[in-house]
């Protein structure tokens, strides 16, 4: 079965920095997108960015543009968001997910796959 599992959450300082990974196996799609969500405390879950393995393309939802970057290893099958200068509100379960459309966008239900998450804590 296909099978998402993040990696890399923890508990940082505001101003800090994670690398957040999502390795992808158990499918044999040809184009997919992958994507990042993340849900805070008593909040909805939001999306983050998404990037297909086809062109390495990617989408960045309007708020979450500046501070972080998704990037990709096909070889590895593994998506990667970079968190940068971390704020408290930041402080989420982040969860990636996958779209065997490859359609590349950051609506939660387009996305058939989910991972576990990984919580990051940023404290102030």
């Amino acid at each position: 079965e296909v099978q998402l599992v993040e990696s890399g959450g923890g508990l940082v300082q505001a101003g800090g920095s994670l690398r957040l990974s999502c390795a992808a196996s158990g499918f044999t799609f040809g184009d997919y997108a992958i994507a990042w969500f993340r849900q805070a405390p008593g909040k909805e879950r939001e999306g983050v960015s998404c990037i297909r393995n086809s062109d390495g393309s990617t989408y960045y939802a309007d708020s979450m543009k500046g501070r972080f970057t998704i990037s990709s290893d096909n070889a590895k099958n593994t998506v990667y968001l970079q968190l940068n200068s971390l704020k408290p509100e930041d402080t989420a379960d982040y969860y990636c997910a996958l779209d065997p459309r490859a359609r590349c966008t950051v609506v939660p239900l387009r996305y058939s796959y989910w991972g576990q998450g990984t919580q990051v804590t940023v404290s102030s």
